[in-house]
């Protein structure tokens, strides 16, 4: 149901530290209005299996608020040094 480029979005992220666009960004920031307002519609219909998929198959520490996702975009940073 989650559309492939939303899941190779994801794990881009999550492997490679890779910053996402403002649709997944709010989603993995746990920012509900922005996570709505930045949706296109097939992403809207899989709102659900999305925020399911973070929470059983992304580690925790790259996701739930805008600061965890600044700190694993950063840890990406300091890998690439």
């Amino acid at each position: 149901m989650i559309k492939q480029s939303t899941l190779d979005a994801l794990n881009r992220y999550v492997v490679g530290h890779v910053p996402t666009g403002d649709f997944l960004r709010a989603v993995l920031s746990n920012n509900l209005v922005d996570s709505f307002s930045h949706a296109d519609d097939e992403n809207l219909t899989a709102m659900q299996e999305i925020v399911k998929h973070i929470y059983f198959e992304l580690p925790s520490r790259c996701w739930g608020s805008p600061e965890k996702v600044e700190a694993w975009l950063d840890d990406g940073e300091k890998r690439e040094d």
